[in-house]
């Protein structure tokens, strides 16, 4: 099975919030994400402020198969914007997951299933 990591779920694994061993695995050589994962993950402010956690942070997404924008993730997007009234950025994820056959992995499984898109959860420090 093929996954698409959220980025809630990127988040706190660089951040050292997760407990699920099978993530760490996937996460330490390749793992796929959406461009808009990239977007939000690099885009946090405090990577502007100290560049040593940038420089982490860029290393450490340097491992991932980004799936970028075409144009059938946008109309796919579009589609699920019109239909749930989804947050842009959880419409893009779902839509690239859905037309590449990939499995969300992401702490939020209910936003995602009701898009349509497979989901698996994952395991954080807070929820054991």
């Amino acid at each position: 099975m093929s996954y698409l990591i959220d980025t809630n779920v990127v988040i706190y694994y660089f951040n050292g919030l997760t407990d699920d061993d099978d993530l760490h695995q996937l996460l330490k050589t390749d793992f796929r994400i959406s461009i808009i994962t990239k977007i939000e993950f690099l885009g946090w402010n405090e990577f502007g402020i100290n560049r040593a956690l940038c420089n982490q942070a860029k290393a450490f997404i340097h491992h991932a198969t980004v799936y970028d924008l075409t144009a059938r993730v946008v109309e796919q997007t579009i589609r699920l914007r019109q239909r749930y009234r989804t947050k842009t950025p959880d419409a893009i994820i779902a839509a690239t997951a859905m037309l590449n056959r990939l499995t969300v992995i992401t702490h939020n499984t209910d936003d995602f299933n009701r898009l349509g898109a497979k989901t698996l959860a994952v395991t954080m420090k807070s929820d054991s």
